[in-house]
This record gives structure tokens, sequence and C-alpha cells, in this order.
């Protein structure tokens, strides 16, 4: 029987009704089982620390464990793809930075967008990247540094994550602004970049500084500057780049939440007020800034933007160092 069409117009409202309250329930009553946090990268990673620390506050508050799954390759592109296939009911979500943008522009055939196949929860830090430096160059400060380098164009190297790692474009940023010309030395596993800087055989390295505080801490390797605004308050006796030579020259990162495309604006409010709440806290803010990072809350939209502002910025490196597609 065909329905009038004041009654057909009745039944899509209910259901449109319906489909609301359900989405509002189920964001009320999330979470009732364990959640995935992916980490993109390796233990030991800046990500692995931010996503350990917010998700062990986040599953205390919510009575249900956050399970960080560390899934490096490719660049990010694994990790990602895990998110990206996931159901978008919040029990699969990942803190992810740039590489989050930059493993797409490197691959021959991406598997997913970055924009268009996630759901953008929000920031959760930023935090300096920091230049060091290991017993084969015995430099003191930035200043030093800079004048070694120079002196012997292509004789020294930096070492970094793997090409299109946050701390390759950052050393990439940083040699262009400073004039360097070195060699690239990738590596797949952190553990080994900082052993062979221990045996100086790499000889600088920008890193994400929480990534750096363990090595820092044994006085192995030496940090010289910072590429925060201000100094770190892990690293107070260093100074910034902008004060050692490098006027104006910031080298930052930035990491948040992201889910696979779909979620319900109810639960990304839900996800994103949690963390937000935690990122607040004296005790959270304490612990991230003890490790190098500082807590950045951010609107779900607010990350967005920064993200694609900083993709273009990327993208700008990627063009001016000539670098090819590598996955």
């Amino acid at each position: 029987m065909r329905l009038p069409c004041g009654s057909a117009a009745a039944l899509v409202i209910a259901a449109a009704i319906a489909a609301l309250v359900a989405q509002t329930v189920s964001a009320q009553t999330y979470p009732t089982r364990p959640i995935r946090m992916v980490v993109p990268f390796p233990p030991g990673a800046a990500s692995d620390f931010l996503a350990r620390v917010l998700g062990q506050k986040m599953g205390e508050a919510w009575g249900q464990q956050v399970v960080v799954d560390n899934r490096p390759g490719a660049g990010g592109l694994i990790g990602g793809s895990v998110v990206a296939k996931s159901n978008p009911d919040g029990y699969t979500v990942a803190l992810v930075g740039q590489p989050h943008l930059t493993a797409p522009l490197l691959s021959r055939e991406p598997p997913w967008d970055p924009f268009k196949d996630f759901t953008w929860i929000g920031l959760v830090a930023s935090m300096p990247n920091v230049a060091v430096v290991g017993p084969g160059l015995a430099v003191n400060s930035l200043t030093e540094l800079l004048a070694r380098v120079r002196e012997r164009p292509g004789y020294y190297n930096f070492g970094s994550a793997g090409i299109g790692s946050s701390s390759h474009f950052a050393a990439e940023m940083f040699n262009s602004a400073a004039r360097l010309q070195a060699v690239h030395v990738p590596f797949k596993l952190l553990g080994d970049a900082i052993a062979e800087m221990y045996g100086g055989r790499v000889h600088y390295y920008l890193f994400p500084l929480p990534a750096a505080m363990p090595a820092l801490r044994d006085g192995k390797l030496k940090p010289i500057a910072t590429g925060g605004r201000t100094r770190a308050v892990a690293l107070p006796d260093v100074p910034p780049m902008s004060e050692s030579g490098m006027p104006g020259f910031v080298s930052e990162s930035y990491f948040g939440l992201v889910g696979p495309r779909g979620m319900t604006p109810a639960l990304v409010a839900k996800i994103n007020g949690e963390a937000v709440r935690f990122l607040k806290t004296d005790e959270l803010r304490n612990r991230y800034q003890q490790n190098g990072a500082e807590p950045a809350p951010s609107t779900p939209d607010q990350f967005n933007k920064l993200m694609q502002d900083e993709q273009a910025r990327v993208k700008k490196i990627i063009a001016d160092i000539g670098l090819k597609p590598q996955f």
C-alpha cells in the first residue's frame, strides 16, 4: 500500500529522531569495553610516550583499559590503515603526528587520505625538537655546530627515524634555514640511531624532545639547542635555537587523536572532552613537561586546521628537497 506523503515524511522524521537518540545513548554509555589506541611507531617514540600517559588516565576515569597498540611501518601507513579500516564506534583511535600527513605524500599508492578517511578528535601536545650531538662531533653550542658543518659541506651527517619521519623533516628544515649541507642517515629503530650516535658515527639529530630524554638523562648525548619559542621545562639550561644563531627559527612537532571516518559528533565530543579534562590537570602537565612535551588541548576543528597548515608546509619541503615516493 502506498503511504500518503504526510505519513512518509513522518516516518522519515521518526527514523532520524530514533537514529539521533541511538547515537546519543551510545555516546553516553561509551565505553563498555577496552579501547585500542594505535601508535604508528615503535615503543620509545614521542607519540608512544604521549599515548601511554594520556591513555592511562582516560582508562582510569572510564573504568576500561586503554591499550596502546604500536603498529610501526611504512612511515605510519600501517598504523593508519588499522584505524582507517576500523568501525567508527570509538573503540579504535590513534595518536598521530606529522607522519600522518607525510606518509601518504611519500606513498606511490596511498592507502588512505589523512583528512577524508579520518575523524579529527583533538590536539594532545606540542613539543620542541632538540638538536643533539654525539661524541663524533665535539661542539658545545648551536653556533659551534653551524660553523663546523659549514666548514666541510657534505662531510657531516644527521640521523632520523626514517625518510618522511618528523625528525627527518625537522632536520631538513633546520639544514635549509641554517644553510647546512649534510648527509641524511635514516634508521628504522630509535635504539639503532642512538647507538650510532653513542659510537660517534652519527653526528647530529633533531629529536622530538620526549624521544631524546632518556638518552639525554644518561649524559651520553648532548643537547645544544631546542626548537621551542621559550626554554623547555625539561631542559632549562638549553637555549632555544632562536637565541643561538638562528633568530626567529622555531622547530616543533604536534600530536593528537584521530579516529576512523564516520564517528558521530557526540562520540567525538565525549572523547575530546575527557582528553581535554586531563590535559588541563597539573599531574598530566607536569608529566608531559618533565619529559619534554607541552599539553595542548584543542577542539577537533582547531586540530584539523593546524594539520591542514602543517600539510601545506611539508608539501613545500618535499618539493624543495626533491623527495620522491618511498613506499
